[in-house]
């Protein structure tokens, strides 16, 4: 095999359940190549990180002490790796590797030299996940945001989702559950923005990158499965919190590219409208999708 970059894996975990030790054991069928994990621990209190590290000398267990979101463990883990590591894949525990497949995204890595981040194919639920999308522009984030729950097959909604281009391609964004970032162009923009607690920090990363000039790059060939895809869906009381953070944090994203007094009219039409689509989208349907993106579906 060539000199190829050390490769590490950070896991965010915050009680994670039977999940971690299936989301361990396909990371061994994942990868011939040498690797180490960091289990960026945001409180748990099921002992199954604490577990998973004494099994494996591998793993390493980061304690963060407190449950600071998604993006910012995952920022504490990637900031304690020796500098020798060049990939650093991120993931979600509810995350199950098929064979091959971070070989696959690291092989892709070559391939594409200015690929900052590289996504797998995600199934959920038996079904492809589209989990490499355009940017939320203006015009085509409130045409999903306003038609996405009535209108499905919307062109706003076809457009920003790209659910039929199932090839390896660039992508606007891509699914933070499962993405391997090259550790240069992570570095280059300061990962995750620790103020999206969850929700759109992948959205947000994969705009920088862009910006940062590196390519987000959507690998169809290295297949995952999204276990707790739809966790949300069972409990609608976690459903409507979920979706009120998800407006949230769709406010943040855009107000932060809409900024100055020329466009305060702009977000407060912005805040107003998330606002009300929080509203009528918990009441009409708990769990559904809203508008934008993000890693995961379920609670931190």
């Amino acid at each position: 095999m060539p000199d190829l970059p050390e490769l590490a894996v950070v896991c965010v975990t915050y009680s994670p359940g039977e999940e971690l030790a299936e989301f361990l054991s396909s990371l061994d069928k994942a990868t011939a190549r040498p690797y180490r994990v960091v289990l960026a621990d945001n409180g748990s209190t099921d002992g199954a990180p604490e577990a998973a590290a004494a099994a494996d000398d591998r793993v390493e267990l980061l304690r963060i002490g407190e449950n600071v979101g998604y993006g910012a463990a995952a920022n504490r883990a990637v900031a304690g790796l020796p500098a020798g590591i060049g990939w650093v894949l991120v993931a979600n525990p509810d995350i199950v590797f098929g064979p091959g497949s971070l070989d696959a995204l690291v092989d892709a890595g070559a391939r594409w030299p200015r690929a900052g981040g590289l996504g797998p194919l995600i199934r959920t639920g038996g079904e492809v996940y589209p989990s490499a999308r355009l940017q939320p522009s203006l015009g085509r984030g409130v045409g999903h945001a306003l038609f996405a729950a009535v209108w499905p097959e919307n062109p706003w909604t076809r457009s920003y989702r790209q659910e039929g281009a199932v090839t390896e391609r660039t992508a606007g964004w891509l699914s933070g559950s499962c993405l391997l970032l090259r550790r240069e162009a992570w570095e280059s923009v300061d990962g995750f923005d620790p103020r999206y607690f969850m929700y759109f920090e992948d959205v947000d990363l994969g705009d920088r990158l862009g910006r940062a000039g590196w390519l987000n790059v959507y690998v169809p060939d290295a297949e995952v499965v999204h276990t707790g895809g739809h966790a949300t869906d069972r409990d609608a009381p976690t459903s409507a919190r979920m979706l009120a953070e998800h407006h949230r944090s769709a406010y943040r994203f855009l107000a932060d590219r809409y900024r100055g007094a020329r466009w305060a009219p702009l977000r407060l039409a912005l805040r107003a409208g998330l606002g009300l689509r929080a509203r009528t989208g918990v009441r009409a349907a708990p769990g559904s999708e809203p508008y934008g993106g993000g890693a995961t579906a379920r609670p931190r």
